[in-house]
């Protein structure tokens, strides 16, 4: 016989694993709410860069026409189903009803971002090599690519960067000096801070980074400055569909979220193409 009996404890309450929970994106781009149908059109619209002209010899005005073009984005349906049965649930640590509508939840909301992103990687305008280290010059190289093809430097330009992006920028004097940067949270909402990373406001723009960009940890990173307008992502008007219900014959429990949605490029010229090498903190 032993004198000592151990005991197990098992903490009741879960422990959230490390992935990414909500849409970093979607704030980012140009939105539309589709009531019917499996496509949005957005109109893309302007002058063309026309000049004004002086009368003609006949004493007319010129007339012109407007440079308008219609982008379709098709609409999917995406799913993420859980399904854990009546035993389970019950024998299982933690409140496995809680764990199933938090991960069928981020699960949809990942696709958001996806989407987004590979729309964002149909753009023709590039910068950059695999040998290119990400800088404030490689930056700036892209910033005068938007510049020059006349997109708005306002409050709607992303850098949306890899994490190894963001930590070269973060050595730079320009960009981590109070003389040249402000630095806040991506969200002002305190409660959410934790579901998404550290965002910067630098030269009027948005410096995000993403877990999720093509290519993390090598040495042909993907990241992109883009405009608001460069980028559409469409869904239905209901958002984000989620379900929870137990089935009574089979005695399980299920939590499904759904949405339906579809990204396009707007404008290339809109959206610029970074290719880094950020190997080095692999």
């Amino acid at each position: 016989m032993t004198d000592i009996v151990y005991q197990t404890q098992y903490r009741d309450e879960f422990i959230a694993s490390f992935e990414q929970h909500q849409s970093l994106l979607r704030d980012t781009v140009t939105t539309e709410a589709v009531i019917k149908g499996n496509q949005a059109v957005f109109l893309v619209s302007g002058s063309g860069g026309a000049e004004a002209a002086t009368r003609g010899a006949n004493g007319l005005i010129p007339a012109r026409s407007d440079n308008q073009a219609q982008n379709t984005a098709i609409l999917n349906e995406w799913h993420d189903l859980v399904r854990k049965t009546d035993f389970n649930v019950f024998a299982s640590q933690g409140n496995q009803r809680a764990i199933m509508q938090m991960t069928t939840m981020a699960v949809i909301n990942r696709k958001i971002d996806q989407e987004i992103i590979a729309a964002l990687n149909t753009t023709t305008v590039t910068i950059g090599s695999a040998t290119t280290l990400p800088s404030v010059d490689l930056f700036q190289h892209a910033r005068v690519k938007l510049s020059n093809a006349e997109v708005p430097w306002d409050s709607n330009i992303t850098l949306l960067c890899n994490p190894a992006f963001i930590a070269y920028l973060e050595q730079a004097p320009e960009f981590s000096s109070a003389d040249y940067v402000n630095l806040r949270p991506y969200t002002g909402d305190d409660a959410n801070w934790r579901d998404q990373p550290m965002g910067y406001r630098w030269k009027s723009a948005l410096i995000l980074e993403h877990p999720k960009l093509p290519g993390k940890g090598t040495s042909s990173e993907l990241n992109w400055l883009y405009h608001k307008n460069s980028i559409g992502h469409a869904a239905n008007t209901e958002g984000m569909d989620n379900a929870i219900g137990y089935n009574d014959e089979q005695k399980y429990s299920y939590a499904r979220c759904s949405m339906d949605m579809g990204s396009v490029l707007l404008q290339a010229a809109g959206a610029v193409e970074i290719t880094a090498d950020g190997s080095a903190y692999a």
